[in-house]
């Protein structure tokens, strides 16, 4: 099932926020950017509500923050994967470095796939809290279920000049509700033109175009790996060769024509 999810799939054009919403409303959580779901746990969790007993959640570290704990959730995945017979390769070195991108296209193809098994229909006999208390330390507490604590002994909150801490406070939140509008612009911006790339990518891969020059060197510059030098010249070099080249082959075709 999950080998017939191509590149062209309407998966792959599921939006982050579309994304988010799947994972909070599913498994009671509150992500609010995609790099949070890096270290594998929730996909380990979203393919135990698919397949309620699979997943071996004890092995599935829920507060997993170094790059050797996320590996061993991949690890528990990938074991899912293989006993399921899902044909599915994991760029875990990829994963893990909490890239976006990376991720975003791999929670596309988990959601199209869960949502393939399941008719998009939720669980509703699943109870996600419960289960990840079978796994690891839950890294990702439901809204409204976090225990709250009182002042630190030696610190009481102030009583004098409560008008300015309240004024102080509405300030702040102002500020931080106007930063999280701006980077909720900035991400729909990159998303925007991450979709835009990608569709030039699958444009030059096709059999047709794959072999022209002009496609050759667009692709120079979409898998460029040094991100310090421009791969432009380099595109440019290799396009104005390959022109050069096929002048000479029509000039000699010109004065040696076959008889």
């Amino acid at each position: 099932m999950a080998s017939n999810i191509g590149i062209m799939d309407s998966a792959y054009f599921v939006g982050r926020n579309e994304i988010l919403t799947w994972i909070n409303n599913r498994l009671q959580l509150n992500l609010s950017r995609i790099e949070e779901a890096a270290s594998g746990a929730v996909q380990c969790q979203m393919m135990d509500m698919t397949y309620p007993g699979v997943v071996p959640m004890h092995k599935v570290n829920f507060d997993a923050k170094t790059e050797y704990d996320m590996i061993q959730n991949y690890k528990v995945l990938q074991e899912v994967f293989n006993k399921l017979k899902i044909e599915k390769h994991l760029e875990v070195n990829r994963l893990v470095k909490g890239r976006p991108l990376d991720n975003l296209e791999f929670l596309q193809w988990l959601k199209r796939y869960c949502d393939s098994v399941n008719g998009g229909i939720m669980n509703e006999n699943y109870n996600p809290v419960e289960r990840r208390c079978k796994g690891g330390k839950d890294r990702y507490p439901k809204v409204g279920l976090n225990k709250t604590s009182g002042p630190k002994q030696g610190k009481p909150y102030a009583t004098a000049g409560g008008a300015n801490s309240s004024g102080e406070v509405q300030a702040l939140s102002k500020e931080i509700t106007d930063l999280k509008l701006s980077v909720d612009l900035l991400e729909k911006e990159r998303d925007f033109y991450f979709a835009k790339l990608r569709d030039i990518e699958i444009l030059c891969q096709t059999s047709e175009l794959e072999e022209l020059p002009m496609a050759v060197a667009i692709k120079k510059i979409l898998y460029a790996a040094d991100a310090k030098e421009s791969p432009l010249a380099e595109a440019q070099e290799y396009l104005y060769q390959s022109m050069n080249a096929d002048e000479k082959e029509t000039e000699t075709e010109e004065t040696d024509p076959k008889i």
